[in-house]
């Protein structure tokens, strides 16, 4: 995470040792920084891919190539003898790690409706928040012991483990779309005229954008400017992501009680005043980062998992293409602000609270303002 070692994002393959076993052992730092670029690229593209092709040939059939092609290319990637053949096959492995993203909203949806797709996705935002916090845990314990190589190898068998799940898995789509795959760009035309499914998308995607930048921001925030080492950093990060784990535990005692479209507010303006703490400089550096952003974090995970089940309740057709592209928009977001909070900043800690002012008062507006502009359906 310092500054000079190249990462691998949120995968659990830290390059720690970027030149161990890829000769030439000095790889140029640019170049083993692709690896990353390159996987996200290629994951966010191939996210629109697979969910019109899910729409036309059913659920399984993308799903398992996708996952096929993960489990090769994570294979590929652990026995990699330079940086240009592990950046081949992490383009191929994010091609592959789209599918799962891109199906797994759409199998729920077609399984399950109103509430008890709501409770669905908030366990998969339970299971999804549990990754950042192991990942790096498990992944440093892998690297000390034997070798980064091994990362891949595990990733191979998790991708196995899951390859065999789909293959037992019933298709789920009973309506497959009787037209030539010459059309199949056609659901996205079909999905653009859903104002509804378009700004409800827009909304909840905006609203990510602070936590995204949070991801980028942080290494440098802890480590280079608070000073604090990569251990005691990964313990402040896995603080951060158990509020991604409590937070949709809360919001399922909390919708026993009180109606979603009263819920989801709060969670907005609880993700405002977090972010306006850290614009303001009032605490010590430390505590105006690590205590807001838990908070900020908290309210954002509060609100979407039902977000996300809220807004495929606004399409009936083009699922597939619906959840993938409710992804993509979501990740493009948050790579704005990545890149964003990256530039020269002279105080990210400020920055950060005033893009999440920003995104959170959009967000609030945007809510309000729907109703008037669009019938959305309930849950």
């Amino acid at each position: 995470m310092r500054r000079g070692r190249p990462v691998l994002v949120n995968d659990g393959a830290a390059a720690d040792h970027p030149g161990q076993g890829l000769p030439p052992g000095q790889a140029p730092l640019a170049t083993v920084n692709l690896t990353p670029v390159c996987f996200f690229a290629t994951y966010c593209g191939f996210l629109l891919v697979y969910g019109p092709l899910s729409d036309r040939y059913g659920r399984r059939p993308p799903l398992l190539a996708g996952i096929g092609l993960f489990v090769a290319a994570s294979l590929f990637c652990a026995m990699a003898g330079g940086v240009e053949t592990m950046i081949i096959a992490r383009i191929a492995q994010g091609a592959g790690a789209a599918s799962a993203s891109a199906s797994a909203l759409a199998i729920s949806k077609d399984m399950f409706t109103g509430q008890v797709r709501q409770r669905i996705f908030i366990q998969l935002g339970i299971i999804t928040a549990a990754a950042p916090m192991l990942a790096p845990v498990v992944g440093g314990w892998v690297i000390s012991l034997t070798s980064w190589r091994f990362i891949f190898v595990i990733q191979a068998l998790l991708g196995s483990v899951a390859f065999f799940g789909v293959v037992r898995l019933k298709e789920t789509l009973h309506t497959i779309v009787a037209e030539p795959l010459s059309r199949v760009a056609s659901n996205y035309a079909r999905l653009f005229r859903n104002r509804r499914y378009i700004l409800l998308a827009l909304t909840f995607a905006v609203m990510g954008m602070p936590f995204f930048a949070f991801i980028a921001a942080s290494p440098d925030i802890y480590i280079t400017r608070l000073g604090y080492g990569e251990r005691q950093y990964g313990y402040f990060f896995a603080l951060n992501s158990a509020a991604f784990m409590v937070a949709p535990m809360a919001f399922s005692r909390a919708i026993r009680k009180r109606p979603l479209m009263r819920l989801l507010p709060f969670g907005f303006l609880g993700m405002a005043c977090s972010a306006l703490v850290m614009a303001v400089p009032l605490l010590p550096d430390t505590w105006r980062i690590t205590l807001p952003m838990w908070f900020f974090t908290f309210s954002f995970s509060f609100t979407r998992p039902p977000g996300n089940n809220h807004i495929l309740e606004q399409v009936e057709t083009d699922v597939g293409t619906a959840a993938s592209f409710m992804v993509f928009i979501f990740f493009i977001t948050g790579a704005c602000s990545m890149w964003a909070i990256s530039l020269d900043w002279a105080d990210k800690i400020t920055t950060l609270g005033w893009l999440g002012v920003g995104s959170s008062v959009f967000t609030i507006c945007a809510w309000y303002l729907l109703p008037r502009l669009v019938t959305l359906r309930q849950p």
